[in-house]
């Protein structure tokens, strides 16, 4: 195959990540402004449509392997190839996420409890901008960029311990209201969790143009209280 031709299919792989990305971070966006407003088919819409996502996750897979096997791909194309499969995974996750949150606003859409929404929603915010900007990185091949935005986890992790105390004070207040409490702590915890899937992208960026692998460090919900 002509250079030319593996070119023209990257190009391919590229604009349906980028569609893929905008369809998660639509996604995120989404499944909070329901729970926001309380909007139950919202909601179920958002859930629904984790569908679409899957079937464009599955879709990309199958092209960069066919890609893989009949465009006889340099090493800087294997790289760049091997780091799409990695981002399509991260992106697929993430649609995940917004689906896990969706079905939490149906479930707390006629509870009633104290919901944190300002501090949710500005947190999904700055998540799905992290996002937004990493997808402009990989695209760009931009390493300050890919290095720059893990630093904006830590404000998203700082989110999330103060909504998490907020939670477990009116828990406190209220013992009856556990139940609804856990499932706002998934709300965050799963806003905390897109940001560390934008870290890995950064990190499949640095990979992609440097041919380095690295792992960022920032402290996440998960190694908290372990140094």
């Amino acid at each position: 195959m002509s250079r030319f031709s593996l070119d023209q299919e990257i190009r391919l792989v590229q604009d349906e990540l980028l569609l893929l990305g905008s369809l998660v971070e639509q996604a995120i966006l989404n499944s909070v402004d329901a729970l926001q407003r309380r909007d139950v088919e919202a909601a179920k819409a958002v859930y629904h449509n984790d569908r679409k996502i899957n079937g464009k996750h599955f879709a990309i897979e199958n092209h960069i392997l066919i890609t893989l096997a009949t465009q006889s791909p340099l090493a800087s194309d294997l790289r760049l190839l091997a780091g799409m499969l990695e981002v399509n995974t991260e992106l697929e996750r993430i649609g995940d996420y917004a689906k896990g949150i969706s079905k939490v606003a149906v479930r707390l859409a006629e509870a009633e409890f104290p919901i944190p929404i300002r501090e949710i929603v500005t947190m999904a915010d700055l998540a799905t901008s992290m996002l937004h900007r990493a997808l402009g990185a990989f695209v760009a091949g931009d390493m300050v960029a890919a290095h720059s935005i893990p630093e904006e986890d830590n404000q998203v992790d700082e989110y999330y311990q103060s909504i998490y105390r907020k939670i477990v004070e009116s828990m406190i207040k209220n013992p009856d209201s556990i139940d609804i409490a856990n499932q706002l702590v998934w709300v965050v915890h799963n806003l905390e969790r897109t940001a560390d899937r934008v870290t890995n992208i950064c990190e499949r960026v640095v990979f992609i143009v440097s041919g380095e692998l690295m792992e960022f460090d920032n402290t996440d919900d998960e190694t908290i209280g372990l140094d």
